[in-house]
């Protein structure tokens, strides 16, 4: 079907996606993690690798020193060298949480061999505390560090000539402060990574390919899961029209829509009631606190400060969306205002969310407004090549049959009256005004796309696929599935895949009969190219063409090439 690379494969799958892998995240913070990993690992070793010496060559400078000190010792260093090995070898089980504890665990069996509250390798103790601050956050961090001051405790029990009460009681005290430090420090390193992640990924998702409607839906459902939301409600308005847009992406179990809801402005005006100037965070304590004990603080942009705000506007817009907190940015958009919403049944949001989804608002909704522009642009293009389309109707088939109408017209003047075709004649003329008057019906609704029950792309597609079985003589099967409703750019690359599938199967294979199915579930358009097997084996290939197009969209090429059933083309583009 294409220019022909021979792989090792009957199968052949081409992955092409933007730098990520299937948990989401890019390559290049996969390798960031990789070397924080190496690192980790290194300073594990080294930690016990240190210990070593200590103990085998002055065991007597240890107070309360234990004959068995070395084994634990020797078998810690032994667990770290393994370790170090799995992460050289990529082994993804590394970053795990029990990593932390089984250090925790090692730590207390040397602090308990080497003299107990009195050993030095108390110390020892802070590394899975910072580890697991650092890369797990607050809460970890804060379970690692209470954890390891009741181990240093309970050490006391087996270890009660080494008991020194002053001792025990500073060294518990400095673990539990030092570890609510280092969880504190880790827990703000974790949120940092979380909303540069944010930011990063509202602009990639910003391909003007798949519309507007589309990547407006994706940020809406990045920052609801971002900020742990109920839902996220956008309302926004072009320059002074009536009508409001209405979005709404609720939790994981509720299907969301790509299209913005119509709403007239008295059903939004309740939404819009808030100052345009200010940010908003609005929080209840609990759900059975009453009313008078919520709290609303308003950030003023102009000012830089906040201030407390009326609670009145914000309870009425809290009990609308039935929520118990929210947090509400405006969005100043070129030709129109709005505001966005997140909402939580479950948390309480404070000032950092709101001022974090500003910046959010701030960065993302400027490149959305480009992508509207764009789709506007492709929209006026793709309504002047339904009009060229309609012209080359007209000429190309309409014309004929008023020609055939004007000859039979002819004909039937020249016969005389007592000829027995005339009746003939008269039924021929009807029929060609008939189909002359569908005809015209036809150009003029695709010309104006009213009317009209499917996509122009596909009307396109399907008239090359009667062309291709006149001039060619393969019969192309042109398949969509009900629902399958793109952006008109989207619609655009879709059909240069499919031409260049159909002109593939005409070029480069013998076959007399091939499809096109197009179908979209779970948020992919799958397009299907194949035709039917000639007898001998296929030469093995890779649609070039058609891969660099998918890659553009981010989606994958999969060929399937089978003596018996045919050549297959798999292209999956996320929607």
């Amino acid at each position: 079907m294409m220019e022909f690379d021979t792989p090792d494969s009957e199968r052949k799958r081409i992955m092409v996606n933007d730098s990520r892998d299937t948990n989401g995240k890019s390559a290049f913070g996969l390798a960031d993690a990789g070397v924080e990993a190496r690192m980790v690992c290194g300073i594990r070793l080294m930690l016990a690798v240190s210990a070593l010496p200590m103990i085998w060559v002055n065991p007597a400078g240890l107070a309360g020193f234990s004959e068995y000190a070395l084994l634990p010792v020797g078998g810690y260093a032994i667990y770290s060298a393994a370790l170090g090995v799995f992460v050289i070898l990529r082994k993804h089980f590394i970053v795990n949480k029990r990593i932390h504890w089984i250090d925790l665990g090692w730590y207390a069996l040397i602090v308990f061999y080497t003299g107990g509250v009195n050993s030095i390798f108390f110390l020892f103790f802070f590394f899975p505390i910072l580890t697991a601050s650092f890369h797990w956050g607050f809460e970890e961090g804060a379970r690692i560090a209470i954890a390891a001051a009741a181990l240093f405790m309970a050490i006391e029990l087996f270890v009660p000539d080494s008991a020194e009460l002053p001792r025990l009681l500073l060294c518990t005290t400095f673990l539990l402060a030092f570890g609510y430090l280092c969880a504190k420090w880790g827990e703000s390193k974790v949120a940092s990574g979380r909303r540069l992640a944010l930011l990063r990924d509202v602009s990639r998702l910003s391909n003007p390919r798949f519309g507007v409607d589309h990547t407006i839906t994706n940020v809406l459902a990045r920052i609801r899961d971002f900020f742990q939301g109920s839902s996220c409600i956008l309302v926004t308005r072009d320059g002074d029209a009536a009508v409001y847009a209405l979005r709404r992406v609720g939790d994981g179990n509720a299907k969301t829509s790509t299209l913005a809801e119509k709403i007239m402005a008295e059903a939004a005006a309740p939404l819009m009631e808030l100052s345009q100037a200010k940010i908003i965070a609005f929080s209840r304590p609990s759900r059975t606190a009453v009313s008078l004990f919520g709290c609303a603080d308003a950030y003023d942009v102009s000012k830089e400060a906040w201030e407390t705000y009326d609670l009145r506007p914000s309870q009425k817009v809290a009990n609308l969306l039935e929520a118990e907190s929210y947090v509400s940015v405006p969005i100043l958009l070129k030709n129109g205002e709005g505001r966005i919403y997140v909402t939580s049944s479950r948390r309480a949001f404070n000032k950092a969310d709101a001022l974090f989804l500003n910046h959010v608002v701030v960065q993302a909704f400027p490149v959305i407004e480009n992508i509207e522009l764009l789709d506007r642009i492709a929209s006026h293009a793709a309504l002047r090549e339904r009009q060229r389309f309609a012209w080359d109707f007209h000429d190309t088939a309409i014309q004929p049959y008023v020609g055939l109408k004007m000859g039979l017209s002819a004909l039937r003047n020249k016969a005389t009256e007592d000829n027995p075709l005339i009746p003939e004649l008269d039924r021929l003329l009807l029929m060609a005004g008939q189909v002359i008057g569908e005809l015209r019906d036809y150009a003029g609704m695709v010309k104006s796309g009213a009317g009209v029950t499917e996509p122009v792309y596909l009307l396109s597609l399907r008239r090359q696929a009667t062309q291709t079985r006149e001039f060619y003589g393969v019969d192309i099967t042109v398949n969509a599935g009900n629902g399958v409703g793109i952006s008109d750019r989207l619609a655009a690359e879709v059909l240069q895949i499919a031409r260049e599938g159909i002109s593939n199967i005409c070029r480069h294979t013998t076959a007399r009969r091939g499809a096109i199915d197009i179908q979209a579930a779970n948020g992919w358009l799958a397009i299907r190219i194949e035709n039917e097997s000639v007898g001998a084996p296929s030469q093995k290939f890779m649609p070039r063409s058609i891969m660099e197009r998918t890659a553009a969209l981010g989606g994958n090429v999969i060929v399937e090439q089978d003596v018996k059933s045919g050549t297959c083309v798999h292209v999956e583009i996320p929607i």
